[in-house]
């Protein structure tokens, strides 16, 4: 299993360049039928984001697996929230890129007569839990160093008994400015996560923001996932 998990792991930099690229296309497409470029050039842009889409259904067979372990990991954790949001967080993707593996079984015929739709929005509704249970986590650790550092900065200073709202409103964003500064990995992972959400949220009608804004959060959450591969240090643990 443990061979598996990092044999799988190889290809997640090739996974997310491509994820960036069908993104682009995504994007570049939206940018010309704005601006009214042929039907021809539009169709090939569109034909290229599909194949990127059925390479990267190539690459993630089998991250069920690597997600599987995750869950098994977070389930150990000591901090009963991060625990929770993790541990179902990684089964909800377990569960995503097991549909997303019998999607792409369908798309090139392995399975025929698959509903290709039902199981579409079946791996979204699964990948849009996950993204608001990272999200849930993300914001849950924002406010654990917001606390340790409104103590680290009582000590020092202490607050004054008659503050004005706005210098406490202005105190409270320095405060979050100071924090997410200090913690790439999180402001990276909160970026991140609210990006993907609009893909799913899309997808599934919730909240229809069309092809451009999907393109361009798709294309930005790639990059910053991109930048987490080359620099570990960036990526958010646990």
């Amino acid at each position: 299993m443990d061979s598996w998990v990092r044999f799988n792991a190889q290809s997640q930099a090739k996974e997310r360049v491509i994820r960036a690229a069908q993104y682009a296309c995504t994007l570049l497409g939206y940018t010309l039928q704005k601006g009214g470029a042929a039907a021809e050039l539009r169709k090939t842009i569109g034909q290229l984001e599909a194949h990127m889409s059925l390479t990267r259904k190539l690459l993630r067979l089998g991250n069920s697996v690597e997600a599987l372990e995750s869950a098994k990991r977070a389930i150990h954790l000591s901090d009963s929230v991060l625990r929770l949001c993790l541990t179902i967080s990684h089964l909800n993707r377990a569960m995503y890129f097991a549909c997303d593996n019998v999607l792409w079984a369908g798309k090139t015929g392995i399975i025929s007569k698959l509903d290709m739709k039902k199981w579409s929005e079946r791996s979204f509704r699964y990948y849009l839990f996950a993204l608001i249970l990272n999200l849930t986590r993300d914001l849950y650790e924002l406010r654990l160093l917001i606390d340790c550092e409104e103590r680290h900065r009582a000590s020092k200073h202490p607050p004054s008994p008659h503050p004005g709202s706005a210098s406490a409103d202005q105190l409270q964003l320095h405060l979050l400015a100071t924090v997410l500064y200090s913690n790439p990995p999180l402001l990276l992972d909160l970026l991140k996560n609210s990006c993907d959400i609009f893909i799913p949220l899309d997808r599934l009608g919730i909240y229809t923001t069309g092809s451009g804004f999907v393109g361009l959060c798709g294309l930005t959450s790639s990059i910053l996932s991109i930048l987490t591969l080359i620099h570990p240090w960036l990526k958010l643990k646990p």
